[in-house]
């Protein structure tokens, strides 16, 4: 049988050229991942048809140079693609977010000649992005051999890397000095360990990976210059576009919930007969608008927040690298963090409650709504939500800015 993302994609037509045309373009894209998204879910195979429906679409060189065919695009359409995608399948919208990420790493952490290199590359390839760096694990090894570097060691959490082109690694030399490298996904000495299986976000391919005398130049060691590096606070910009990538794919997967659920509510839920005020449709019921109302109000906030700081982030990505001081990243990792912390407490409570006005039957498998509270759940756990509400609050207290660490 052949799925929904297995059909022709020469319908979309060619790249799009403005912000609203590359929007409308991942709303397509969603609506073609959203016709087998239970489906998909259930079955929770490696996602290479979606990642070629990515490419396909034109959607992985948004973010790149338009000299080279890329999209040209800046960091506020990129997130806002992310959240549309998100809304019709959380795992494939979390893949795209990593690659816009991965796919500025040299941008972050490179030498102007790097950035060269490495975004014609990615981009007249349409290459796809995936990573490996969880700070929390302990560093690959790597060992300095002259013009190279020899990798030993693990990852766990590779999201994407198994279905990608280029794997972003994090590794560190004896002296403890680390380093950032891209690497090809399919390189000999890198091997998958396929120990994804969570009970959400089953598609992005996130188990644990291994390195094992893998050898890598040392001019793809980021922003090393003759085994030398340059730090600059702009660097630092990463951790919160991570942030960000996932604070806007935990809206648009509580947007997909709530959409999703109003159709089914809109054609299938019954009134209730028993209130002695009968309705003649569900959609007629006191308690569900009032319900919708609240769901749609609380997203509407969020959205506002998330869409300020996309903007906010978005210019200081774009502008130049040695202009980004250490109180301006401050003033927007402070917000980053509200804006998360927001969305995942009401993120929750909309993917939670879409049941109750959807009904008993909405909980058969065959539709798959719990997937969207299965998705927001797990990936949210990525780091505690209370320490950003922390930040916020040492912020508003005491006039504090949150410091750069891995997670903020």
């Amino acid at each position: 049988m052949t799925t929904t993302t297995e059909r022709q994609t020469g319908e979309l037509g060619g790249d799009p050229t403005t912000p609203g045309e590359w929007i409308d373009r991942a709303r397509r894209v969603a609506g073609i991942l959203a016709g087998d998204a239970a489906q998909r879910d259930r079955d929770g195979k490696a996602p290479y048809r979606e990642v070629e429906l990515l490419k396909d679409s034109g959607l992985v060189t948004l973010l790149g140079p338009a000299e080279h065919g890329g999209g040209g695009e800046t960091w506020t359409t990129a997130l806002r693609v992310c959240r549309e995608v998100s809304k019709a399948d959380g795992s494939v919208g979390q893949l795209l977010g990593y690659h816009y990420l991965w796919s500025w790493a040299t941008r972050f952490f490179g030498t102007e000649e790097q950035i060269a290199r490495d975004e014609e590359r990615y981009t007249r390839n349409r290459y796809f992005y995936g990573g490996a760096i969880n700070p929390r694990d302990k560093d690959i090894v790597a060992t300095d051999e002259g013009d190279a570097l020899r990798l030993n060691g693990g990852k766990s959490f590779a999201s994407g890397s198994l279905v990608s082109d280029l794997t972003c690694l994090t590794c560190a030399l004896e002296d403890g000095s680390r380093l950032f490298v891209i690497v090809d996904s399919k390189s000999p000495g890198l091997v998958y360990n396929h120990d994804w299986d969570n009970m959400g976000q089953r598609l992005t391919e996130s188990g644990s990976i291994t390195a094992t005398d893998l050898i890598v130049p040392w001019n793809d060691a980021i922003g090393d210059a003759e085994k030398k590096s340059t730090p600059m606070v702009y660097g630092s910009l990463s951790l919160l576009t991570l942030q960000l990538v996932m604070t806007n794919l935990y809206l648009g997967i509580a947007e997909g919930a709530m959409e999703s659920a109003a159709e089914y509510t809109r054609t299938k839920t019954r009134p209730w007969p028993y209130g002695g005020d009968d309705k003649d449709a569900a959609t007629d019921e006191w308690y569900i608008l009032e319900a919708y109302g609240e769901f749609r109000s609380k997203l509407w906030a969020a959205e506002a927040l998330i869409e300020r700081v996309d903007e906010r982030l978005s210019g200081l990505l774009h502008g130049p690298r040695e202009a980004v001081t250490m109180e301006m990243r401050g003033e927007t990792a402070v917000r980053v963090s509200a804006a998360k912390q927001r969305i995942i407490r009401d993120g929750l409570d909309v993917c939670t409650r879409i049941f109750e006005v959807m009904g008993a039957r909405s909980t058969s498998a065959a539709y798959g709504f719990d997937r969207f509270w299965r998705n927001l759940r797990t990936h949210s756990l990525h780091d505690p939500v209370a320490y950003k509400a922390r930040e916020v609050g040492r912020y508003t207290l005491l006039g504090e800015l949150p410091q750069p660490s891995f997670y903020t």
